[in-house]
């Protein structure tokens, strides 16, 4: 038994075009629950049981931001698309997976989400960071123009490294939840790189402390919590099976942000499994742009799935993602590695990327070595990942 999955977005010639149904079109009452199963159900590196847990289960999937479609927001760029319907499921996707990070960097892990509640400060200023206006820190407007500096033209679709790439430029004007996203390149993770650039003070530009702004004292510490972020494939046209264990390992860390990815053609947020079903959040409904309220509250209701979440066979995964992990302090990295090495040495699976303490000498470039805040990789990653994004391409009909 599985819920529904949301049919495939199609634009012609990177025309903004739609071409398929939504979920517009769908009742929630139709979505399956789960199923009646004595195998444990992992959600973002919490353990449930679906047999004796499964309000809980639907509580905490329902306390993810659910970003999707949204329609008659002002146009992108002046004068460009006012809905991302068709195009926009990965740059939703980014926001979910980020949003994930500020939930966990502002509330915890363990915060829930209530309907009709009225909600924590914190909540509210995570919510207005994504909301689809153009002065708004990660909005829909925010990531597809500075998608253009990546290559992407407004309303062109991403793959899961660009919009990694993309986070980690708009990141740094985050002044307040003043995080660090690293970008591990080349499936491999380096150690050193990662504590360099944590330990790298913030530039200053314009008389003022770029990302650093309005920081309380006791906030300029020279851990910033963690965004990591690491594009993989993980086989050619379809996943190698020998990823899928090390895959669902990731998904039981307690550092876990869950993995952007897909189906070919069509983006989804995965946060969890159950047996060999992947859970994952669909971003293909469109609704309306919301308008904050004058003192800044958000009508909140269309950001959280409240139906059972859609599954799917985890070998139909599309062999490109980004998998996410956020650690707050320097133990929970530190942890976060020895995790890693241990699942590393674990018979049975393939390792999907590489721990290293330090850059291998084949590796070492000039541009790896630039470790400033604003830093870009993006172009050696483009050329790395260069069928990555043919292979999400939305397909003419």
């Amino acid at each position: 038994i599985r819920s529904l999955a949301a049919p495939r977005c199609a634009v012609s010639d990177r025309v903004l075009r739609v071409a398929t149904l939504t979920y517009d079109t769908l009742r929630f009452g139709e979505f399956e629950d789960f199923p009646e199963t004595s195998e444990p159900v992992w959600v973002l590196g919490t353990q449930f049981s679906a047999l004796t847990e499964k309000d809980e289960i639907l509580s905490d999937i329902t306390s993810r931001l659910w970003f999707t479609y949204r329609k008659s927001f002002l146009p992108i760029g002046g004068t460009g698309p006012t809905s991302d319907t068709g195009w926009g499921c990965m740059l939703r996707c980014g926001q979910m997976i980020l949003g994930q990070a500020l939930v966990c960097r502002h509330l915890g892990r363990d915060w829930r989400w209530v309907r009709g509640q009225r909600q924590r400060e914190e909540y509210v200023s995570i919510l207005n960071a994504f909301i689809d206006k153009k002065d708004c820190y990660y909005s829909i407007h925010q990531i597809a123009q500075m998608g253009v500096g990546e290559g992407k033209s407004i309303g062109q679709w991403y793959g899961p490294n660009t919009v990694a790439q993309v986070l980690k430029k708009l990141a740094v004007f985050d002044s307040w939840s003043r995080m660090a996203v690293h970008v591990a390149m080349d499936n491999t993770v380096v150690i050193e790189e990662i504590r360099c650039s944590e330990a790298a003070a913030p530039r200053e530009m314009n008389g003022c402390l770029e990302g650093a702004c309005a920081m309380a004292e006791e906030e300029t510490a020279l851990w910033r919590p963690l965004v990591l972020l690491i594009p993989l494939r993980l086989g050619l046209t379809d996943i190698n099976e020998a990823y899928i264990e090390t895959l669902k390992q990731c998904f039981m860390m307690p550092q876990s942000l869950g993995v952007i990815g897909g189906k070919p053609n069509s983006a989804h947020y995965f946060i969890g499994f159950v047996g060999e079903e992947l859970i994952y959040l669909d971003p293909h409904t469109t609704q309306p742009a919301v308008e904050p309220s004058e003192d800044g509250q958000v009508p909140d209701d269309s950001y959280h799935c409240q139906h059972p979440p859609c599954r799917m066979d985890i070998c139909e995964l599309d062999p490109s993602i980004a998998a996410g992990f956020f650690c707050k302090t320097e133990d929970d990295f530190d942890d976060w590695c020895a995790r890693i090495r241990k699942m590393s040495c674990s018979r049975g699976s393939l390792p999907m990327f590489e721990l290293v303490d330090s850059q291998p000498s084949h590796l070492i470039s000039a541009d790896v070595l630039n470790l400033t805040p604003d830093f870009s990789d993006s172009d050696r990653l483009e050329r790395f990942f260069d069928s990555e994004d043919e292979e999400f391409e939305i397909l003419s009909l």
